[in-house]
């Protein structure tokens, strides 16, 4: 795969967890004890799977965290930050580039507002960025720049579920993928060498990204077709407005702070540099070094916060943010949203008639067999999946370099899963781990 600043960042495009997370086929329940084997792990199928993915050369290292109901959470871990036979053992404190696995979290902060009253689901989204007013569709977005006016104008929830019509420089292609990157419409970081080339043409403040980002056309008309986008990005901005305080301090404040996420970084300090996995691409069957951990452009502030892929996280940490969701806005007696706020964002948000089919391939993304719906920055169960898991109501998304997350609010099951190359598809880690996870679940219970 070449990574490079323009069409190559396709490849980078956010994994979705879609429609196969959780495709075990065994309902889950909260172990009653805990039997520690030789390994001292209570999942020694998942410990196995991933001692072989190290072993074979798959990824240097990877990291989970999973969690039922409110015991105490479990993480499995094997190999290194890095393919340098000096680089030190992976942990549930080792950070990791989730990319797209940001969304969730823009999108909770964005919840937050409209739980305040400070911004309402179906308002336009000029109501906060007036540029939004008067938008222009593309007739042919693959082809031509040639457009008409919008019919009708965005909405908040438009862009908390990616069916505003706006595009996506990882998956634009042409004319509009060239005025994408002549404007600067590329929120995202890859490694010093891409954004060096990014930042001739990004805005240097979100304001300013979301104005320019108005002046494109969109790929549809609001509110008819599920279509990847930025809309997270920009969600950014709305929350700035409606809360007063820069994007990121927000989050900081009213999630990661609350929740002692620690290891939740836009910025990785010089401090923790250590901590911060290399990310790869494939060449062949070969890793390469994209981004290493120890010169990473996380070591560098962004042109500013992206709402859709600019989080380093922790296996820890990211549990932590599910843990909270599964247990209604609360954790360890701190609230952070309302179970109606949550239970709002995690339904099925889609504008009626819009439907949610998965992402491609190449990014992660599967297309199942069990209806989905899509709620504020993740995919949503429509159906109890096979034998009854994952739970109707399941909500999980995940990132460009492999990153995996999902929380079944009916069994109260979460799950993380931290590795970094690219592509996101390149082993089925996904569906692999959760049946491991599955099957050691299935032997603990009484």
């Amino acid at each position: 795969m070449r990574i490079g600043f323009g069409v190559t960042l396709a490849a980078l495009a956010a994994s979705a967890v879609g429609g196969q997370a959780l495709r075990q086929s065994a309902p889950l329940t909260p172990p009653a004890s805990v039997s520690t084997p030789a390994r001292a792990t209570p999942f020694p199928a998942t410990q196995a799977l991933f001692d072989g993915y190290v072993r074979d050369g798959k990824m240097p290292g990877i990291v989970a965290a999973f969690g039922i109901g409110d015991y105490p959470t479990q993480f499995v871990a094997a190999g290194k930050l890095s393919t340098n036979a000096a680089a030190p053992a992976v942990t549930p404190d080792s950070l990791w580039r989730v990319y797209s696995m940001t969304k969730p979290v823009t999108a909770m902060a964005a919840m937050i507002l409209i739980e305040q009253g400070k911004i309402g689901l179906d308002d336009p989204l000029s109501k906060y960025i007036p540029a939004f007013k008067q938008m222009r569709v593309l007739t042919s977005p693959d082809t031509s720049l040639d457009s008409v006016p919008a019919k009708s104008e965005i909405t908040i929830r438009e862009l908390l579920t990616h069916t505003s019509g706006l595009g996506y420089n990882i998956s634009a292609k042409g004319p509009l993928l060239k005025l994408y990157e002549a404007r600067g419409i590329v929120p995202a970081a890859v490694n010093n060498e891409v954004e060096a080339l990014a930042r001739r043409t990004r805005p240097a403040t979100l304001a300013e990204f979301a104005e320019r980002v108005a002046t494109a056309p969109l790929v549809a008309q609001p509110g008819t077709e599920w279509h990847y986008s930025i809309g997270l990005d920009v969600m950014g901005r709305v929350i700035e407005i409606a809360s007063g305080m820069p994007f990121d301090r927000f989050v900081q404040t009213r999630i990661f702070d609350p929740l002692q996420m620690r290891s939740s970084f836009w910025t990785v300090p010089a401090a923790d540099a250590s901590r911060l996995a290399t990310n790869y691409a494939f060449v062949g069957d070969q890793l390469s070094p994209v981004d290493p951990g120890a010169t990473s452009v996380w070591l560098k502030p962004p042109s500013f916060p992206y709402g859709g892929a600019g989080l380093v996280m922790s296996a820890r940490d990211y549990d932590r943010f599910l843990h909270m969701l599964a247990d209604g806005g609360t954790l360890d007696g701190v609230r952070i949203m309302k179970p109606e706020t949550v239970r709002l964002a995690m339904s099925n948000l889609l504008p009626a008639g819009v439907t949610f089919g998965g992402v491609a391939g190449n990014t992660g993304g599967t297309r199942g067999s069990v209806p989905m719906g899509y709620g504020a920055g993740g995919s949503v169960y429509l159906a109890d999946g096979p034998a009854g898991v994952p739970s109707k109501g399941t909500y999980g998304w995940g990132g460009a370099a492999g990153t995996v997350a999902f929380v079944d609010p009916v069994k109260r099951i979460r799950g993380t899963i931290m590795v970094n190359y690219f592509p996101a598809d390149r082993w089925p880690v996904r569906e692999q781990t959760v049946a491991a996870f599955a099957s050691d679940v299935t032997r603990l219970r009484p």
